[in-house]
């Protein structure tokens, strides 16, 4: 009797494995390494190590940050190798950050000798323009080929598991030119986080969003001179299976530039990390609130004194786009808030820093000398205090009678005239200045001339006071001394009214520290926030209306909204920042991360 026929068990269907692709992948250049890096620890946790990060390797500054001993050994590491044969320039390590995730960067002068034939076969295949002489292009384009290359070769070994590459922003798209032509099996999705034609247009048109439906997107290219950069992100978006953004704004930013509309919005969150005890993050607010005040008074108080139990401290900061991150629209709005306080007759002040990135000739040494000479004073204090105390305790345990000595007696006359002397060198008349470092060029920079046209100029009778420091704040900065994050915590409030902004990092920032924040209605975030937030105000985050209004009208309902602010009494300023808080963890990536699993799993294997 023949044989019965034994059905074959189903074959296990295999994890697939992710790749993300980004230029920001070991390397702080912009937004997309927050989104990146502050992503990986929810990744890994879903994906294990199958999750993998792809970026170019710039220079060796990223050695330390890099473990080359925790590497897997597996087809992936069989694939670098036999490219590494080849000649080329490969790290593939463990990159030292939360998650801990594998990543492999590519040294694009590894390919520069075929640069020129590269460049020919995309010139060819899809007529992309590509002139001579564009570094950043150059460098995309070889680093794209190595990509390719790389998943081309793991996609043919043998028993290779299913593989999606998410490549983000043109810089990291080239792969795709290559990949649906070739046939190479992979599934891909590409994310413009903000495109580039729009960034152009913002910038240089006060109309942007009207005009938005009616620009020639080519033509406008070739006139901002990015013709292979629009190219290569044009055809990124069509070639890819999946094409996503992080906002709607975006969305409909990508639907008339890029002739495309997106697939899915991917909103991008942040690691939020909450206290056990309630009161802790208020606890860390007064902490860096001190060293707050402590700068003030060194930059403020040679000149003037004001009350710091008095003071509110807003903040803005940034890539230095004046428009388009809203710096003038907040300057305007200062100026009219600074108006108001002084007809009310307001005992507040608000100190409002501009924290930003300018070329500049390092730190104003009168800003330099009276840091320097407060401090000076400060030790002659504790000098003194040491003094005192030890001839108080000397003289109250043998005294007879119990009558306070008189206390001047016991400080020498050196330190009496020493902290005379420093205090009268350290006083001035003149104002305190508007900008704590020399740019190389002021009579040019937007915010200087934007203060020109307001009150804003730090006299001791303005209830606003700027302080304009065009470099990040690091604990190396010798005017805080403190990290960017707890320069935050310690601030009241931020202002980011932006003109154009697909996502906005900034507000959501503050919100996981439990700092309240303002945005506006142009950017993704507060777009999200309106359409998901119920009460936004109440939960500390104030969306200022700019689309369909005039620059009047917004001007005048930021400065109403920062007035408001400030009528509130401590009690009522705690209890919205608690609120600011709680509502954080909706933007936590362990539950924003579902966007991109959902993109992912549509996928069929």
């Amino acid at each position: 009797m023949p044989k019965a026929k034994t059905k074959s068990a189903p074959r296990k269907k295999e994890n697939p494995i992710l790749f993300e692709c980004a230029w920001e992948v070991c390397n702080q250049v912009g937004g997309i390494y927050t989104v990146i890096r502050s992503k990986t620890p929810s990744m890994v946790a879903r994906y294990d190590t199958n999750y993998i990060l792809i970026g170019p390797y710039l220079n060796d500054d990223i050695q330390p940050e890099l473990d080359y001993t925790a590497v897997p050994k597996d087809n992936i590491s069989n694939v670098v190798k036999r490219l590494k044969k080849k000649g080329w320039n490969i790290q593939e390590a463990i990159w030292l950050i939360t998650g801990r995730p594998r990543v492999i960067l590519f040294d694009f002068k590894s390919v520069e000798n075929d640069l020129d034939k590269i460049k020919n076969q995309l010139r060819l295949k899809h007529k992309l323009e590509i002139p001579p002489g564009n570094m950043l292009v150059d460098q995309a384009i070889s680093f794209g080929f190595m990509v390719k290359s790389f998943l081309a070769s793991l996609s043919k070994t043998k028993s290779c598991p299913p593989l999606i590459a998410h490549f983000h922003e043109w810089q990291a798209g080239v792969p795709l030119l290559y990949l649906k032509n070739e046939k190479i099996n992979v599934k891909t999705v590409f994310t413009t986080h903000a495109t580039i034609l729009g960034r152009y247009l913002a910038y240089n048109s006060p109309h942007f969003y009207d005009h938005l439906p009616f620009f020639d997107a080519k033509k406008e290219a070739r006139h901002f001179n990015i013709m292979t950069e629009f190219g290569i992100e044009y055809l990124s978006a069509r070639f890819a299976d999946r094409f996503t953004t992080v906002s709607k704004v975006t969305a409909r930013e990508c639907k008339y530039l890029l002739g495309k509309k997106t697939d899915k919005v991917l909103p991008n969150g942040i690691n939020i990390k909450r206290f056990v005890a309630f009161h802790e993050f208020q606890n860390l607010h007064a902490r860096f609130k001190d060293d707050i005040h402590r700068f003030v008074m060194g930059h403020f108080f040679q000149s003037y004194p004001f009350e710091l139990e008095n003071t509110v401290y807003f903040f803005t900061s940034g890539r230095f786009e004046y428009r388009n991150k809203g710096f003038d629209m907040a300057l305007q709005a200062l100026d009219i808030l600074n108006k108001k306080m002084k007809k009310d007759r307001s005992d507040t002040t608000v100190v409002f820093f501009i924290i930003t990135r300018k070329k500049h000739q390092g730190i104003k040494s009168d800003v330099l000398e009276s840091r320097a000479l407060m401090e000076e004073i400060r030790k002659n204090c504790d000098n003194i205090l040491d003094q005192v105390g030890k001839k108080l305790f000397y003289a109250g345990t043998t005294r007879e009678d119990n009558r306070l000595p008189n206390l001047n007696e016991f400080v020498d006359d050196y330190w009496k005239l020493r902290y005379r002397r420093t205090i009268q060198t350290w006083k001035t008349r003149r104002n305190p200045s508007v900008i704590t470092h020399n740019l190389e060029n002021p009579q040019d920079d937007e915010v200087l001339n934007g203060l020109k046209q307001t009150s804003l100029d730090n006299g001791p009778d303005q209830k606003v006071k700027i302080v304009y420091h065009p470099e990040f704040i690091s604990t190396t900065s010798p005017l805080f001394g403190i990290e960017y994050g707890d320069f935050v915590r310690g601030c009241h409030l931020g202002i980011f009214p932006s003109y154009y902004e697909p996502w906005g990092y900034t507000p959501l920032e503050c919100m996981a520290r439990g700092v309240p924040s303002i945005t506006s209605d142009l950017s993704g975030f507060g777009d999200f926030i309106n359409s998901n937030v119920e009460d936004p105000q109440e939960k500390g985050i104030f969306v200022v209306e700019r689309r369909k209004k005039t620059p009047e009208y917004s001007v005048n309902q930021l400065a109403d909204v920062m007035y408001d602010f400030i009528q509130q009494d401590r009690r009522q300023r705690i209890m919205q920042r608690n609120n600011t808080e709680n509502t954080s963890v909706m933007f936590d990536w362990n539950n924003l991360v579902k966007y991109y699993d959902q993109v992912y799993k549509s996928f069929r294997f």
